[in-house]
């Protein structure tokens, strides 16, 4: 089987056969779970395994290059995608967070953050995610995002989109729109993307970068964890498969020694 599925997704077939069969086989789910047919199944996870295609983490340096780009820029999606870049960057967002899914019947309103929730202070500003891929119950986060001494500074951006936004949709309730008003879809921020960056560089590059900036500052793994809402199993398997984030805790770690250590 392992030769024309996925490896990963054996088991996922397994289990449904399992409950097709089960009426007519009642021990069929005690022999899925022998020993035999699980070393088996480790076995072809080992010999046909598929390595994992990870995308690159953005960089500050990758930020500059946008936000320069579209300096002069008045056109409102390109402010809109800026904000969304820096956002989703410097918050440790999902791509599927700050758009919809291009298909539409995937489309949930409960996710979509509200203008409403939204508060901006000289220092931050934050609003109310209402749901994530890892909050099953909908109870939402406040998301936070401090300003930063540079260009490419989240707060000052955000505010540039947030004024084209209430001069175009004063009564829209949602906090992202196009300026055709409508939430901006995957579709949207990538073909942006794809101005910038090659196929190496994708929607999880936000998240990633972010996560790799916060290490390289020094930032405990439990705060980034914390700051990027992953679930305790989810960031320990992240950090394994990221070599690149894996370094820049190291490396943040050590520098903040050397601080100590000369103060």
């Amino acid at each position: 089987m392992c030769s024309h599925i996925k490896p990963s997704s054996v088991a996922s077939y397994l289990s449904g056969i399992c409950q097709q069969l089960e009426p007519y086989f009642p021990e069929v789910r005690n022999i899925r779970k022998s020993s035999l047919v699980s070393r088996t199944l480790s076995g072809c996870q080992r010999l046909r395994a598929i390595p994992t295609s990870r995308k690159r983490a953005l960089t500050i340096e990758d930020l500059d290059r946008v936000v320069n780009h579209y300096a002069q820029s008045n056109d409102h999606n390109d402010r809109l995608f800026v904000a969304q870049l820096l956002t989703g960057f410097f918050a440790l967002m999902r791509l599927g967070e700050l758009t919809y899914p291009d298909n539409p019947k995937l489309r949930d309103d409960r996710k979509s953050i509200k203008i409403t929730s939204v508060q901006i202070s000289p220092d931050q500003y934050k609003f109310f995610l209402p749901g994530h891929k890892a909050d099953k119950f909908f109870e939402g986060n406040v998301i936070i995002i401090r300003r930063q001494d540079s260009i490419h500074d989240p707060l000052r951006n955000f505010n540039l989109y947030i004024l084209s936004r209430y001069t175009r949709f004063p009564l829209s309730s949602e906090l992202w729109l196009t300026a055709s008003g409508r939430v901006p879809t995957r579709s949207f921020f990538i073909t942006r993307l794809r101005k910038f960056f090659d196929s190496s560089v994708a929607g999880q590059s936000m998240r990633a970068g972010g996560a790799t900036h916060l290490a390289e500052q020094g930032v405990a793994p439990a705060v980034i964890q914390a700051i990027g809402r992953w679930a305790t199993d989810t960031f320990q398997i992240y950090i394994r498969k990221s070599p690149v984030l894996i370094q820049a805790l190291l490396f943040g770690r050590n520098s903040q020694s050397e601080r100590f250590t000369h103060t």
